[in-house]
């Protein structure tokens, strides 16, 4: 039997929610396609929703892995338990395939958790970012990171002026960017995507050029971010 040619292997994390896992699984299928070995590294709890070929499926924990986001009392703490829980069994399921014959060569990570990105680095290997929202909204939380747009957005009697994108009004936008106080754990999480990006090897977006160049365009001249759409 013809071995197949070793092309890398390619950990993928989603955030455990179904508009995140949908991006990533799709994107780990495509990485199959290539020849690249591919497996998801997904909650316990969410691991049984998940089943695909060609992609392997491994699980890691939240520290709350008989109801997920559920059993936890509030998102912070559901957060902190996830960072300090999945950092270890991801950093022990690159370590279980470090001496077969596909060890671990980059993790993909939801922006959400950029923890993953400090456990790749730890193991000497690959990370990148995947952006489940547009590039357009991943640049103005960039920009509001980087202190360029200030919170609360006010918005009553002209448009967001943002060079690359159409004059944006109230309605275009995220609820909590003019309700900060609104949700603050997800207002953080939001912002703490950009928290290691300089140490990242690749950037990807959930987007695609005609849809969004103009934008990506500004994104990588104004911040040396390099999108992958």
């Amino acid at each position: 039997m013809e071995e197949t040619e070793y092309r890398g292997h390619v950990v993928v994390l989603p955030y455990p929610s179904q508009g995140h896992i949908n991006p990533l699984l799709q994107f780990a299928k495509r990485l199959a396609s290539k020849g690249i070995k591919a497996t998801i590294a997904t909650t316990r709890y969410t691991l049984k929703s998940i089943c695909t070929a060609n992609v392997g499926v491994e699980p890691i924990s939240d520290g709350f892995d008989e109801s997920g986001f559920a059993q936890a009392k509030n998102v912070d703490s559901f957060l902190k338990s996830f960072k300090a829980n999945g950092s270890r069994t991801l950093s022990e399921l690159i370590q279980k395939f470090q001496d077969s014959g596909s060890p671990v060569s980059c993790v993909v990570y939801d922006s959400f958790l950029p923890w993953a990105l400090d456990v790749a680095k730890q193991h000497g290997i690959y990370g990148a970012p995947f952006f489940t929202n547009s590039a357009t909204v991943t640049h103005i939380f960039c920009l509001i990171h980087h202190g360029k747009l200030s919170l609360p957005l006010k918005l009553e009697t002209t448009p967001l002026l943002i060079p690359g994108l159409p004059p944006l009004n109230s309605p275009d936008l995220p609820s909590f960017l003019k309700l900060p106080e609104s949700y603050p754990a997800y207002l953080a999480m939001k912002l703490s995507q950009f928290s290691n990006l300089d140490m990242a090897d690749w950037i990807f977006s959930n987007t695609f050029e005609e849809l969004e160049a103009e934008v990506c365009d500004q994104h990588h001249q104004h911040h040396h971010y390099q999108l992958s759409c």
